[in-house]
């Protein structure tokens, strides 16, 4: 992702070349008889591999308490690696990793696990000349970082001189308010330093929110504009159709907001709205979305009623089936006032931005599975079209799609045929896939590789972590103190609550529809 403006590298044709095999390194990953491991890390590197990104000298070892050695834990994921559909090519490459896979089974509470995982580390760098250099992903429960970082640092396997470089991968949610996200930071950064720290959002990792940064600062169209004087409002959409599955112990213990906005939606706001970074490097571009969540203006308790809208879906159909409400979901408490979904307006108090509302929105159980940012453009003076039939004019907005769709729309007015003077909204498109041949990718693949060569640009920090954190804590804070008035009620299936169509409504706009193509 590195690449500072002006550089050659920056091209796309000279950044395409200059990405060869990641340096040579073990990958160790704890809780690795997860979810997380067989549907997404190790497809990842096995498109890695297929991809040339992954050097000779990889090697992989997986830690987690089941009982079982190195060909059995190979067997159970080879029944996933079978069941992602991308044929022989991804057979082959899988069998490159399993060749060099070991497995430690032990408690990560226990210091003789860190002892065994030393040892296969110490046998890797051996057999496949890794010179040492390790990454730990740590794809264990949040309420373990903080311990397991403690024995990863008192068995020296985080230690750095004498092994090579030695980097620490945490998974989201990272804390579950302010206070909690600060002492993490401090238990981390106690024991590693700053920069062998990556705080990975795999929502980084996918192509069309990078492209987000390649639209605005590539292209002398959209940048100028890109500014309060041009831009009416901005609407951030991450939406799901699914309910809560079989997560429900986890989600009735987090809820939408903690879920999704202080990583997911606020990653998208970042990138929307930062200034140009003075190069693609990781503290330049931290730098700028950085000063974004600063810059963010602080809900106060009495703001936060006419600002953020709370809600709980009931039953109904969506995705084609029907779903029960959440209330009566697997361990789900029957009177639980955890919000499905959060809508919330956003102010950015800069020069760029004053004045321009941000409308965030998340939530499960809605109409359609949609990711997507909208900017709207303001509306021309109407004064050359008086006393026609132009008077109304559909607006300008540039959609850009991230999730299930992947492009961007650009929506303009243009003359009607026939001889009166009548205008229509009409739209032009791009498509990812009608463009790029796109590799298979589970969205992990980029920051796995980022991680491998030192580039923390789609990592956070933890000044971003708290920063966020201070923008969603008023709202936490404001609910706790408000507890007896729980969530609005919405349909399975339906846009949400009607208090969040309200939220825009009074301020003269509306919501994008989920069903809208």
């Amino acid at each position: 992702m590195s690449a500072c403006l002006g550089d050659d590298r920056a091209s796309a044709e000279g950044a395409s070349s200059q990405r060869g095999p990641a340096p040579p390194c073990t990958l160790v990953i704890f809780g690795a008889s997860g979810d997380l491991t067989k549907r997404l890390l190790v497809p990842s590197l096995c498109h890695l591999r297929q991809a040339g990104l992954l050097s000779d000298r990889f090697s992989l070892i997986c830690a987690a308490r089941t009982e079982m050695d190195d060909a059995g834990f190979r067997k159970s994921l080879e029944l996933g690696i079978a069941d992602v559909g991308d044929g022989r090519p991804l057979l082959d490459a899988w069998r490159w990793l399993a060749d060099r896979m070991r497995y430690v089974s032990g408690d990560l509470n226990n210091p003789r696990t860190y002892d065994a995982i030393g040892r296969r580390l110490a046998d890797s760098a051996k057999e496949w000349q890794t010179g040492g250099d390790a990454i730990f992903y740590l794809a264990i429960p949040p309420s373990a970082f903080a311990a397991t970082i403690e024995r990863l640092s008192e068995s020296g396997l985080a230690r750095e001189e004498g092994h090579g470089w030695r980097r620490v991968i945490v998974e989201k949610p990272f804390g579950t308010d302010l206070v909690s996200a600060m002492a993490l930071n401090r238990q981390t950064l106690r024991r590693l330093s700053e920069h062998q720290v990556f705080r990975i959002d795999h929502y980084l990792g996918k192509e069309t929110v990078q492209n987000i940064m390649v639209l605005r600062f590539a292209n002398g169209l959209f940048e100028p504009l890109w500014n309060r004087d041009h831009i009416d409002h901005v609407q951030i959409t991450v939406a799901e159709a699914l309910g809560v599955e079989r997560r429900g112990k986890f989600y009735d213990e987090t809820g939408a907001l903690r879920d999704m906005v202080p990583n997911h939606l606020l990653q998208l706001l970042t990138l929307t709205a930062m200034a140009p970074p003075i190069c693609f490097e990781a503290d330049a571009v931290r730098t700028e979305t950085l000063k974004v969540l600063q810059a963010a203006h602080r809900i106060l308790p009495a703001e936060v009623s006419g600002s953020v809208v709370r809600g709980q879906y009931r039953a109904g159909s969506a995705a084609g089936r029907h779903l029960e409400g959440y209330r009566q979901s697997l361990d789900i408490a029957s009177h639980s006032s955890t919000e499905t979904y959060v809508a919330l307006k956003l102010m950015i108090d800069n020069w760029r931005w004053a004045g321009v509302p941000f409308y965030m929105r998340t939530g499960k159980a809605l109409a359609r599975r949609r990711t997507e940012v909208v900017i709207q453009f303001k509306h021309p003076p109407l004064a050359l079209f008086r006393d026609t039939p132009v008077a109304e004019l559909a607006p300008n907005d540039l959609l850009l799609e991230i999730q299930p769709e992947e492009g961007a729309r650009l929506r303009f007015n243009a003359k009607m045929p026939g001889p009166s003077l009548r205008a229509s909204g009409v739209e032009m498109s791009f498509d990812y896939r009608d463009y790029f041949s796109a590799a298979p990718s589970t969205g992990y693949e980029t920051l796995l590789y980022d991680a491998m060569v030192g580039d923390a640009t789609l990592f956070q920090c933890a000044e971003m972590i708290e920063a966020g954190w201070r923008i969603v804590q008023p709202v936490l804070d404001a609910w706790l103190r408000d507890s007896d008035n729980g969530p609005f009620s919405y349909d399975a299936g339906s846009e949400g609550p009607a208090e969040a169509e309200a939220l825009l409504a009074r301020d003269g706009r509306h919501w994008r529809p989920l069903s809208q193509e």
